[in-house]
């Protein structure tokens, strides 16, 4: 294969979203067995479906926020694993995966909770980081109106493997969420991710690919904005029908 390092960019923990099923520990195995380069942790933020207790002071919420990446990191660390670090924010259904940054940034940036999605993209692009937004297109129960921003994001998540599942099927048979995502993101001439917003060991089969071992989450950023990455197409396992 031209690109064989294959990173997962959009995934979920039990110790950081209140819909997941399956620790980042477990996770993190999971992946390494399905053949997986890295991984890159983005569990619910603050006003997102978080498992972590709300009332808690900001520096004691973001480190128990940060345990699911954390017990993945360590697993990681010892199977040959990459395990990168970021997050999935939540604005009345639209929702961005924001990298680049760590669990010190946050402690010291109390007002991201509370951001607008303008001010949210100004601080983590001051900062070096990177805003994708996630699927776009999406249709659900949570999600009151499609909305856009591509003055606020580097780029879009133009492939996400849950979509599999969801009904509504562009002309070719792929997942119309993904096809309208992708003509979005070329008509703004923004780079594309894919990622598998997985919150369970057995939905695995999506994520991004590129054709060298990244050197860390920075250098992912670098590779996205160069186009070096190529959305996977999810592929059927017994497991996930």
């Amino acid at each position: 294969m031209e690109k064989p390092y294959f990173y997962e960019t959009h995934m979920h923990t039990l110790e950081g979203s209140a819909c997941a099923h399956n620790t980042g520990a477990e996770m993190a195995r999971a992946y390494k067995e399905a053949g997986y380069t890295g991984i890159i942790i983005t569990d619910h933020f603050f006003y997102g479906n978080t498992a972590v207790d709300r009332s808690l002071a900001w520096e004691d919420w973001v480190e128990q926020y940060c345990k699911g990446y954390e017990n993945a990191k360590k697993v990681g660390d010892e199977i040959g694993l990459q395990v990168f670090f970021g997050w999935e924010s939540a604005y009345h259904g639209t929702e961005f995966l924001v990298y680049g940054l760590d669990k010190e940034w946050l402690k010291s940036h109390p007002e991201i909770k509370d951001a607008t999605i303008e001010e949210q993209y100004a601080l983590v692009s001051r900062d070096g980081g990177m805003v994708i937004h996630a699927h776009p297109y999406r249709e659900a129960s949570y999600i009151p109106e499609i909305r856009l921003f591509p003055k606020y994001v580097d780029g879009v998540e133009g492939i996400n493997a849950s979509h599999r599942s969801r009904e509504k099927r562009a002309a070719d048979g792929s997942p119309l969420y993904d096809a309208q995502a992708l003509e979005y993101a070329a008509k703004h001439h923004l780079p594309v991710t894919g990622g598998s917003d997985t919150h369970t060991t057995k939905l695995l089969g999506g994520g991004t690919a590129f054709a060298r071992r990244l050197d860390d989450i920075y250098d992912f950023i670098k590779a996205v904005k160069n186009g070096e990455g190529e959305p996977l197409k999810p592929w059927p396992r017994e497991e996930n029908l």
